[in-house]
């Protein structure tokens, strides 16, 4: 298959490498310094056991028009960088092109094909102008869950944490050819790819924890574990997923884990710095809107008070905006005497 992925960066470029090495026709849409490293040395992935993959068929482009129409257009930016490149992206579309959305949180799609009395609604906080759904239609896009962790370390490199499960599934919960291709694509490439009758419910499960633990760590500056032992966070987070099910339930969401296992689950990561703050400490503007508006923004659309995650938004909000004003990052420093 011809392959464009927007971004190569740590999930652009895990995935972008393994469908390379599987055979795929792949070029990366990048710019910059990942643009020249790419088109020098290939993209290398580095397993998290230490071996090393170059994939060095790849192309790499910031031309859209030039890369022409493809077989798959895969997004693997954050959701807030979406828009800057969506004018573009039609330019990558055939006839039967599919867009494989990898972005974490609730998706600027998630009310086409819904079925319910939200049917058709807009997701403003993830899409406010409306530019994405204008020039990404909801149509061709199949939906995908993201669950390996991975992190661009230098531009052209990728190293692989943990992780290979990218569930996929149409927006109408069907079993068509075109998600089965999309399926057996990855599965080739060495992922775990079932294609899901509800990806929605796949969204919740995955934000449910996203929506707590990211701004929670953003904020504190804690890691999973140290949320979930400590007693004031981990009701905090408690909170928050219990205002969030509540919203989920009233979609028709049902979740296939318990409130406790999920915080468990998380506490069992152990040190681990959630993307949030690692984002925060470096300087790069953190994945807010997505995560935690959009949850805001479904308890208003279905009458569902929020205070806990409402509060926690106002608060993770204003510091992306005292960064965005300092031009800098905020990171604990030891104290020396």
């Amino acid at each position: 298959m011809k392959i464009a992925i927007i971004g190569a960066g740590a999930i652009g470029g895990y995935v972008g490498v393994k469908l390379a090495l599987a055979g795929e026709d792949v070029t990366f849409m990048v710019r910059g310094a990942n643009l020249t490293a790419i088109r020098e040395n290939g993209m290398k992935l580095v397993m998290h056991d230490g071996q090393e993959h170059v994939a060095s068929n790849v192309k790499a482009s910031n031309d859209y028009a030039a890369t022409g129409p493809q077989d798959m257009v895969i997004l693997a930016m954050k959701a807030h960088q979406v828009e800057a490149v969506a004018n573009d992206v039609p330019k990558l579309f055939g006839p039967d092109t599919v867009v494989v959305t990898m972005q974490n949180g609730i998706p600027y799609w998630y009310f086409h094909k819904h079925g319910a009395a939200l049917e058709g609604s807009a997701v403003q906080s993830v899409d406010p102008s409306g530019a994405i759904l204008k020039n990404i239609p909801a149509h061709r896009v199949i939906g995908c869950v993201v669950y390996p962790a991975s992190e661009l370390i230098q531009p052209g490199v990728v190293k692989h944490v943990e992780g290979d499960r990218f569930p996929v599934g149409e927006l109408d919960g069907t079993t068509t050819d075109r998600v089965t291709r999309v399926s057996e694509c990855f599965a080739n490439a060495g992922f775990k790819a079932p294609v899901l009758e509800n990806i929605r419910s796949e969204i919740w499960l995955k934000l449910w924890g996203n929506l707590t633990f990211n701004p929670i760590s953003s904020l504190t500056h804690s890691t999973l574990v140290d949320i979930c032992q400590y007693p004031l966070s981990r009701e905090l987070a408690a909170s928050m997923m219990r205002e969030a099910q509540e919203i989920a339930t009233k979609l028709g969401i049902e979740f296939r884990v318990t409130l406790d296992k999920r915080i468990a689950g998380a506490e069992k990561v152990g040190k681990h710095k959630t993307s949030m703050l690692q984002d925060v400490e470096a300087g790069r503007a953190p994945e807010v809107d997505a995560l935690v508006g959009s949850v805001v923004e479904l308890g208003r659309l279905t009458q569902t008070p929020t205070p806990h995650i409402s509060t926690v938004y106002a608060l993770v909000k204003l510091l992306a905006k005292t960064m965005d004003e300092g031009g800098g990052g905020v990171r604990l420093q030891p104290v020396t005497d």
